[in-house]
């Protein structure tokens, strides 16, 4: 392998995110790259967040990255299925950039939506996580068209059995009064909250609207395992200026300063 420094140009990119405070190692084609999404998703936790954070859904570690920068007081386990992406997350904790947190990250190869014998075996153990944190695909394979790459499917598409498999992993490896952050599309609000029904509570639901006069295409929900607190909508974000697509001074700060979004604990 190449010195962790270097990308091969033709099939991976090494990129910075806030502001150079992480850098994380991507295939240039053929997956999903990581973006704003796991950016917000890091900065989703509050500014006290302390104990062990697991990236459900990893990918190449962006939001885990993310959040371990920002957060000094946390550990992190990414886990993700996809060896090729694990690879370069692993790739990434060498990086000289990223030694400021890469010894509170560790990486877990596992398969989320598996049964509960065989998640606890590959290490995915009940209460293991303070806090979860997910990105999980957006897609029912049932109702939008696939990518014809499978990998690029298998970031973006949910299973026929939907988002029932990430609810039920989360709700085992959370601790009691523990929390759970989630970003999803907007129009998938209902699905999420069906699935953590009965699971977690006190849900704050914080829409993120692409423009002042544009409805919500994602929504960041926060919730607390176990808990019969009722559920609050939030303001929420706006990401970019008037019609153009200059970033709000909010935005800025999150994406390129490492900023907290300012939520507090439940």
């Amino acid at each position: 392998m190449d010195s962790p420094n270097e990308a091969d140009p033709e099939t991976i990119t090494r990129d910075a995110f806030l502001g150079g405070q992480v850098h994380v190692y991507q295939p240039r084609r053929g997956r999903h790259r990581a973006g704003l999404d796991a950016v917000y998703l890091a900065a989703a936790l509050p500014e006290n967040t302390e104990g062990h954070v697991v990236d459900l859904g990893a990918g190449v570690g962006t939001a885990g990255f993310c959040a371990a920068a920002r957060l000094p007081g946390i550990t992190v386990t990414l886990v993700e299925i996809d060896e090729t992406v694990l690879a370069l997350a692993e790739r990434a904790l060498t990086d000289p950039e990223n030694t400021r947190f890469s010894d509170r990250v560790r990486l877990l190869p596992a398969d989320i939506t598996a049964k509960g014998s065989v998640r606890h075996a590959a290490g995915l153990v009940p209460s293991m996580a303070d806090h979860a944190i997910m990105n999980p695909p957006y897609y029912e394979a049932e109702k939008f068209r696939a990518s014809p790459n499978a990998a690029r499917a298998d970031a973006h598409m949910l299973d026929k059995r939907g988002l029932e498999p990430w609810a039920k992993t989360a709700t085992d490896i959370v601790r009691e009064g523990g929390s759970l952050t989630v970003i999803f599309r907007a129009d998938g609000l209902q699905e999420l909250l069906t699935v953590l029904k009965g699971r977690f509570g006190a849900t704050d639901v914080i829409p993120l609207r692409p423009r002042p006069d544009a409805p919500a295409t994602r929504v960041l929900v926060r919730s607390v395992r176990a808990s019969r607190a009722p559920l609050r909508l939030l303001p929420g974000f706006v990401l970019h200026e008037g019609s153009g697509s200059d970033f709000t001074s909010q935005s800025r700060a999150v994406m390129r300063d490492g900023h907290g979004l300012g939520l507090t604990a439940r």
